[in-house]
């Protein structure tokens, strides 16, 4: 007899939650060196809440009403609750302030593409340090985290999520269509970009600066002869780079269309990728905005990494497997079936 779970969930057995932990202890240890303090917050939390910021990629999965009616949700990120608990229970205390956390996150998406409801999250926030030295230091715990678990072909990109929003604006996109060329950066579309920019109406100028400056990627070169309307995000971008040490600016890939969909982001985005996976490992960004709406106005940044794709990316570094298991979980064994597992990998790399 088959007993079904709700889609987009999945049961975690023995062998994998072993390695899983390894990976979380390691980024723990990593992350408390740095001066972050854990923190949990409930996996409820009233709606109203949760709709100060712009969740559009991360909207929540599951709703109920609690004894007197109210709408609850199940988080669907941690930045919004830490929002809160800095708003209520830091609502005198001097900035930086520094939290981490491990937490299951729910997000509303479509099971059938292979994307989880239920997701476990590792990462960090720093409230309280503007650009660029915050992104600086966010950067370097990211890297240092990833280091000590062992990953090693990783890359991240980093872009600014003000960049193409302040081009849209310098040549007179309107908003009913800024959102739908939004999206098709989001979802990497540079096709559909095209498309759309050619139906907009705009001048054949206009149309090649929206194309062309989203497309440029790679090293520090890529910032060079940006437009004006650019230059305040380019601008940052050197300032972060400038402030890295070489080994963690050596990880740095600049994406000028890196877009995410989260409403909050207002200026350095950036996401983790590895070779061995085909989607993101995760990503952050600062949001200097978002403490203001909860009642008190600080810059911050931070980064979420998926734990169960750090996972994958690890084994697929080891075994060249992890796109394959990120397709179908059936398809390959867990990494302790094999010799020289995930998690002996995470202690030997921590040790």
């Amino acid at each position: 007899m088959i007993h079904p779970i709700p889609s987009g969930t999945r049961d975690v057995l023995p062998d994998e939650t072993r390695e899983v932990r390894a990976i979380t202890d390691t980024l723990r240890r990593v992350f408390e060196k740095h001066g972050y303090g854990e923190v949990y917050t409930p996996a409820l939390e009233y709606e109203s809440v949760l709709a100060r910021a712009d969740m559009a990629e991360a909207r929540p999965a599951y709703r109920v009403f609690d004894e007197s009616g109210a709408v609850l949700a199940l988080r669907s990120d941690m930045t919004v609750p830490i929002a809160r608990v800095v708003a209520t229970r830091y609502a005198a205390s001097e900035p930086p302030l520094r939290f981490c956390y491990f937490a299951h996150c729910y997000r509303g998406v479509r099971p059938q593409r292979g994307q989880p409801r239920e997701l476990l999250q590792a990462g960090i926030e720093l409230v309280g340090s503007p650009a660029p030295q915050g992104t600086a230091d966010a950067l370097t715990v990211l890297c240092h985290a990833l280091d000590a678990t062992g990953l090693k072909d990783y890359r991240i990109g980093l872009g600014d999520a003000s960049l193409f929003p302040a081009l849209m604006a310098s040549v007179g996109v309107g908003e009913d269509a800024r959102e739908t060329l939004l999206q098709a950066l989001v979802l990497r579309d540079f096709v559909g970009l095209e498309q759309a920019l050619g139906n907009s109406g705009l001048s054949r100028e206009a149309v090649e600066l929206l194309l062309e400056v989203p497309q440029r990627r790679g090293g520090p070169e890529v910032l060079a002869d940006t437009p004006a309307h650019a230059e305040k995000a380019v601008t940052g971008l050197r300032q972060v780079h400038e402030l890295l040490d070489p080994a963690v600016a050596a990880r740095v890939i600049f994406d000028l269309g890196l877009i995410r969909n989260i409403g909050y982001y207002t200026g350095a985005v950036f996401d983790v990728y590895d070779p061995a996976l085909g989607t993101p490992i995760g990503g952050g960004g600062r949001y200097d905005d978002l403490l203001g709406r909860f009642g008190r106005s600080l810059p911050a940044v931070g980064f979420a990494l998926g734990v169960d794709r750090l996972h994958l990316a690890l084994a697929g570094e080891e075994r060249g497997t992890g796109a394959l298991r990120l397709g179908s979980d059936a398809a390959e064994p867990t990494a302790t079936q094999q010799p020289g597992g995930v998690a002996d990998a995470a202690r030997g790399s921590a040790a």
